[in-house]
């Protein structure tokens, strides 16, 4: 007598797959890329523990994006991200990412190792972020700003995540953040393991040829946001990085309990969510190509003013990074939903790939910069991110005039 009643569970989950799947691909990325900075989280921990410096955090969050780039470079030249369910390669990315995740606790001490450890999970993001994009854009292709801009929220509130794991978690060992991020990114696995793909796009698609996903930088228009967002890119993961350290800064200036940093930092970063879902839903009337500028060039002025404020009050500089926070990812689902608005159908998730293999590719030297110029430069270094916003704006001039 119980198999009606399984089979009433089967049924009762499949009809929620199919009346909220962009709830499910955005919970499931909020958890799988919880992953992303779970490291960070727990950087002022691993100084202490295991000596670690801000150089070292630095490469640690490089070989993120590394692995990060060479995944999404794989996934784009073999096909893959065409060819294979874009639910299942999210699933068998989320669970690898999960394992090895957890293995860094094994290997933290051994910088080498750990450098290793953390390319491998950017490896394993690669099926997650671009899939996910993909997936939204299957069920929702006629809202894909406002879809996309609750994916990346989702995405911003899974690399804040750690922050507030480590908040939880202050008075455990440093350990425990990043298996409770392990725990996060196979809940992931499960949830979106199920989920098809929207009558909007092909499940597969066979063959194609290597490097396919370049041939959408023919597209005026697609390359036009590909540029954009890649001077978004420039500034949106050094500034992450960075997050952590200045707010530190600012609780030493108030004489502050340094706990309070994770969750300050947390807060800094997750509020990058109502500024996704914000601009999504304001492109709904303005268009994406105005939001993205919008955003661009609001980040870009912080950018410009925040050094020069670093002596001024701290409740204005915390302000700041708040506004910060909002504003500089806001324009991130607005490139890519221009982005899927003129690359070819078919090869949607390659040519995704690619962007992001570029757009991130360009995070190492910004990253790299700010950590190790940090502690001679003080704040100062964030004048190293302002090309970002500035040659973005410039190549979407001719995209915002037009759509």
């Amino acid at each position: 007598m119980r198999f009606p009643t399984r089979l009433a569970s089967t049924q009762s989950s499949h009809a929620f797959l199919a009346r909220a799947p962009l709830a499910v691909i955005v919970i499931a990325q909020l958890f799988g890329t919880s992953l992303w900075f779970s490291v960070n989280g727990v950087g002022l921990a691993l100084q202490q523990a295991v000596g670690l410096s801000e150089s070292d955090l630095g490469l640690l969050t490089i070989a993120v994006q590394a692995g990060f780039i060479i995944g999404t470079l794989l996934i784009a030249t073999t096909g893959l991200a065409d060819r294979v369910r874009a639910s299942h390669l999210f699933a068998i990315s989320a669970v690898a990412g999960a394992l090895i995740n957890a293995a860094f606790i094994g290997v933290a001490e051994s910088i080498s190792l750990a450098v290793a450890a953390r390319f491998l999970v950017g490896l394993c993001l690669a099926g997650i972020y671009p899939l996910g994009m993909k997936l939204v854009v299957s069920w929702t292709p006629n809202n894909a700003g406002s879809a996309l801009g609750w994916l990346v929220g989702m995405l911003t509130l899974g690399i804040a995540s750690p922050h507030l794991l480590r908040g939880l978690t202050l008075h455990l060992p440093w350990q425990w953040p990043l298996l409770l991020s392990s725990a996060l990114a196979l809940l992931a696995a499960l949830m979106i393991f199920k989920l098809g793909v929207g009558s909007h796009l092909p499940a597969t698609a066979s063959g194609g040829r290597p490097w396919a996903g370049l041939a959408a930088f023919r597209q005026k228009n697609f390359r036009a946001a590909a540029l954009g967002y890649f001077g978004h890119c420039w500034e949106l993961y050094a500034l992450w990085a960075l997050v952590p350290f200045l707010v530190a800064r600012e609780l030493e200036r108030l004489s502050a309990a340094p706990g309070l940093q994770p969750w300050l930092s947390f807060a800094v970063i997750a509020l990058g969510l109502p500024g996704c879902v914000w601009a999504g839903r304001w492109s709904r009337r303005v268009g994406s190509a105005r939001v993205a500028v919008v955003a661009l060039a609001t980040s870009g002025t912080l950018c410009l003013l925040y050094p020069l404020l670093g002596g001024t009050s701290h409740w204005l500089l915390l302000t700041l990074l708040g506004i910060w926070g909002i504003s500089v990812i806001a324009d991130s689902a607005q490139f890519s939903a221009l982005a899927s608005a003129a690359a070819p159908p078919e090869r949607l998730g390659a040519a995704l790939a690619m962007m992001n293999a570029i757009g991130f590719g360009l995070t190492i030297p910004s990253i790299a910069l700010v950590t190790a110029l940090w502690a001679s430069q003080g704040p100062w270094v964030i004048w190293w991110l302002l090309p970002g916003p500035v040659l973005g704006l410039i190549a979407m001039r001719g995209l915002s005039s037009s759509k």
